[in-house]
């Protein structure tokens, strides 16, 4: 067997036990986007290799099929940084306004239109630079979602035992390593280590899934109070919200 071959199957099993895992300690009903994006991991890696085996890697066809998967798989990751959010926010989502949620997402999306012009691969077919773009993108998001995540975590009251941390961290070091992949593979004199570096990112993520496994199987830390600072600044926005919504209420109640 092929190494590429093995850290394939391995990743393949690995996912499966993070799924598994993920069900049997109930993250999957904390975290359901996390959850369906480790299915959708698992099912689009086996489903990928299927389709590079049979068409080939170069082959229009593994193109197509990689473009709308990408696609897709940049829209969850989109999805999990926002749920992350607002599951670090859960001990104060009640007196939280409900347009909370939509106001994280659209803070994710200005981040990434805001790091989109920043990335991008010289060398390559238009249709690919811009699939690498979007790669770049979202690895980044990932990178800054973490570091924003364990910066502030004193202050959000969560640990390394807690799940959204647990996630963030191997998002942000799995991001880390593909992003310094992709950027080494624009060096010319990296062509000849082309599929060398790839093995290393594909291991780092066999890494991950080894690490997310340990950590899910773990009880969770319990959730504590935010830090003073945090409460208040989180009451300052509801309140806020809840004012603005009474003056808008009560400006349409005035109409004749």
């Amino acid at each position: 067997m092929s190494i590429d071959s093995a850290v394939w199957l391995a990743g393949i099993a690995l996912e499966t036990v993070v799924v598994a895992v993920l069900l049997q300690k109930g993250i999957a009903r904390l975290l359901p986007v996390f959850f369906a994006f480790s299915i959708w991991n698992l099912a689009s890696d086996f489903s990928s290799r299927m389709v590079q085996s049979h068409f080939g890697y170069n082959s229009p066809q593994y193109f197509q099929f990689f473009a709308g998967e990408y696609s897709l798989d940049a829209l969850m990751q989109f999805a999990v940084l926002v749920e992350l959010s607002w599951s670090v926010l859960r001990p104060y989502r009640n007196v939280l306004p409900r347009a909370t949620i939509y106001g994280i997402a659209v803070l994710v999306l200005l981040t990434g239109v805001a790091v989109w012009p920043f990335t991008g691969i010289h060398g390559l077919p238009p249709a690919w630079i811009t699939l690498m773009r979007l790669q770049q993108t979202t690895s980044t998001l990932r990178i800054l979602f973490f570091l924003g995540l364990a910066a502030m975590s004193q202050l959000l009251a969560i640990g390394w035992r807690n799940r959204e941390l647990q996630v963030a961290t191997g998002l942000g070091f799995y991001s880390l390593i593909g992003l310094g992949a992709s950027l080494l593979h624009t060096h010319p004199t990296s062509s000849s280590m082309f599929h060398t570096i790839d093995m290393i990112v594909a291991a780092t993520y066999v890494g991950i899934l080894v690490y997310w496994t340990a950590s899910f199987v773990q009880k969770e830390a319990p959730r504590q109070e935010f830090s003073p600072r945090m409460q208040n600044l989180l009451l300052t926005v509801a309140g806020t919200a809840r004012s603005s919504r009474l003056a808008m209420e009560d400006i349409r109640n005035r109409k004749p």
